[in-house]
């Protein structure tokens, strides 16, 4: 296969896994082609948009529509590092002889939601950054790889800034684009009235 025929193929599988997420999303056309320009070119993704404007469904869509794994963690003040990577704990086998066992954390995924990104403390945040740059996560000596592709969809809401810890400098970096979402125009709010209101 030549490589402009490569090229072609390339295009129209991006086109029509394009159009399978606009089944379910309305609108945004701009936001998905930048979600999937993040993931092919992988990297991640901050999407910035108040509540309610389809950002969990879009991230659920993709894992959907690309058979994936997917994770969502909802990030509030009291998350720690050890609810995301996982953590060591004792366990006990048939014999009652006890070991160390690790317990894998919802960021061993294909797609990482990490939801209101900015209301964890920074140290949960700095979590990710091993695992956003390197593709493995570190712990107690142990490193492990993650298996790809390793996507993380970050969120955050920019208009309600109480009780949020700004992003520091290193975890921006680890974004490949910052996507604003928008709210819908008028006549997407009525084809999502359509797609979701009864008679």
């Amino acid at each position: 296969m030549s490589p402009e025929q490569k090229v072609a193929e390339f295009s129209a599988d991006a086109r029509a896994l394009s159009a399978e997420i606009g089944r379910v999303i309305v609108g945004h056309r701009e936001i998905i082609d930048g979600v999937l320009t993040c993931l092919m070119a992988g990297g991640h993704a901050l999407l910035e948009g108040v509540p309610g404007l389809g950002k969990t469904i879009l991230v659920r869509t993709l894992a959907r529509t690309m058979d994936l794994q997917f994770s969502r963690v909802q990030f509030t003040p009291d998350l720690m590092p050890a609810d995301i990577l996982g953590t060591t704990i004792i366990s006990e086998d048939d014999r009652g002889a006890k070991r160390f066992e690790f317990r894998k954390g919802p960021i061993f995924t294909h797609v990482l939601l990490a939801d209101e990104i900015n209301r964890a403390i920074p140290k949960t945040q700095s979590a990710l950054l091993e695992a956003m740059q390197e593709q493995s996560v570190t712990i107690s000596k142990q490193t492990y790889e993650l298996d790809p592709p390793f996507f993380v969809l970050a969120t955050q809401n920019p208009i309600e800034m109480e009780g949020t810890y700004p992003l520091p400098e290193a975890q921006i970096d680890r974004f490949f684009f910052k996507l604003h979402v928008p709210f819908p125009e008028r006549e997407e709010l009525h084809e999502i009235l359509d797609r979701t209101t009864g008679t």
